[in-house]
């Protein structure tokens, strides 16, 4: 026994990647996002940071090199919203931790639920994503957007058992950064309350989009008075909240100003309500979903509100996105809306992100514009632009080596790199072929020796 955990021990410090080191990729087409791609350049990797890019770099005495041979050198992806570490399988309530159940609202913190060792980790950085926004399901599941099981999830936000009202608002947002190896991945959180509008919000108040938003008002107004009160509300000297304390404390932050509320969104007269909800409460809001949102893309710009959007979604799946349409991404650049790019929201899917970049690039969106919605626009969106999402000299050296366009089916990563450290390419499902791929001339895989 003590033998078969020295051997186990000993594979999983294998497994985990070198420390940090002097790396130059060479050879490379270097797309930094944050300005013009360079042809033929070279990027130089130092303390886990970016030392050094462009065409006329010289290689550091000693350093690691990697020829890309013609390969495309990128920013890490950032998913700009998913349960990836919050959530294992979807129709087994007990592995997910994307819902807060009915004891809370605004207050539950999905960071506190991140698992630095799920394997759908690994799947996600073989698809190049080196980071990613966690986001809760808020009220009783998305709307046409939301690629998770919506019974599953409307049980899990609904409480333990199935019974009882979902909650008004989703919970806080967190960032991780997908580091193998890590005891510990959260790199921001309390990031954003989340919350629905539309179908799923109106389920969440009882059936009306109209009750909907008079609570999330009524909240709001609550979170306010709490804030200026909070010493008579300790001494019960106030009038009544509808949220307990914790949810609004968890909501000072937004009616502050401070922090954003994501809102889940999807048709277009409930757009411009969430238009109207942030210019009159003057809060700070992200869209997620907008499937219509081409209809509205001036009124948004105008409101200077980013969006993350899924070009997928160009079905009329249900009443609330009739309108939906594949160039939706491209409409709303073109308008002058910030367009961050997901895959599909559940942790299997996310490499389907930068494909998803790549169909939007077919519809219309700039290329340069595609890339960044995977990259720079999410990282900013969530208040990470200063270290990652660009390959600018001092970031953190989150890069990904593709043996082509990244936005193209037919290319793959085949390096990458999280804080300066090559990542294991390595996920559950390379681990189960190699588990029961025959090795020898026995005939039987190692597992069943």
């Amino acid at each position: 026994m003590i033998r078969s955990l020295l051997l186990a021990s000993a594979a999983c410090a294998l497994a985990l990647p070198a420390a940090a080191e002097t790396i130059a990729i060479v050879n490379a087409r270097i797309e930094p996002v944050s300005s013009a791609a360079i042809p033929n350049g070279v990027l130089v990797i130092k303390d886990g940071k970016i030392a050094a890019v462009g065409a006329g770099v010289a290689v550091p005495a000693g350093a690691k090199v990697i020829d890309a041979k013609g390969g495309v050198v990128t920013p890490g992806l950032v998913a700009p919203a998913s349960n990836l570490s919050a959530s294992e399988i979807g129709g087994v309530r007990e592995t997910r931790d994307d819902g807060a159940g009915s004891a809370l609202s605004a207050a539950f913190d999905i960071s506190y639920g991140v698992n630095p060792a799920s394997p759908m980790i690994g799947l996600a950085r073989d698809g190049g994503i080196t980071s990613s926004a966690v986001t809760p399901v808020p009220s009783g599941g998305g709307g046409a957007h939301e690629h998770a099981d919506d019974g599953v999830v409307e049980e899990m936000t609904a409480g333990k058992d199935g019974s009882g009202d979902p909650p008004l608002f989703g919970g806080q947002a967190a960032f991780v950064r997908l580091k193998a190896g890590a005891s510990d991945i959260v790199e921001a959180s309390k990031l954003a309350v989340t919350v629905s509008l539309g179908e799923s919000g109106a389920r969440a108040a009882g059936g009306s989009r109209g009750a909907d938003l008079v609570l999330i008002r009524s909240a709001l107004e609550d979170a306010r008075a709490f804030a200026a009160r909070r010493a008579a509300f300790e001494q019960g000297a106030t009038r009544d909240f509808g949220l307990s304390r914790l949810d609004l404390q968890a909501l000072i932050p937004v009616v502050q100003g401070k922090t954003p509320l994501l809102i889940r969104v999807s048709r277009a007269a409930d757009i411009r309500q969430a238009l109207k909800l942030a210019a009159e409460e003057r809060i700070k809001v992200v869209l997620e979903g907008v499937e219509e949102g081409w209809i509205v893309a001036p009124e948004i710009a105008k409101a200077g509100i980013p969006v993350i959007v899924d070009p997928q979604a160009d079905l009329p799946d249900s009443f609330e996105a009739l309108g939906s349409r594949l160039d939706n991404a491209a409409r709303l650049h073109a308008a002058g809306v910030t367009v961050a790019i997901n895959g599909a929201r559940d942790f299997n899917n996310l490499r389907q992100e930068r494909l998803n970049a790549g169909l939007a690039v077919a519809n219309g969106l700039p290329y340069a514009a595609g890339l960044a919605s995977v990259t720079l626009v999410p990282a900013r969106i969530w208040g990470q632009d200063g270290k990652i999402g660009s390959l600018d000299v001092g970031k953190v050296a989150d890069v990904v080596v593709w043996n082509g366009d990244p936005l193209e089916t037919t290319s793959w990563p085949l390096n990458v790199f999280v804080g300066g450290v090559e990542q294991p390419q390595d996920s559950r499902q390379t681990q189960l072929r190699d588990r029961y791929a025959a090795s020898d001339g026995s005939g039987y895989p190692p597992a069943y020796r």
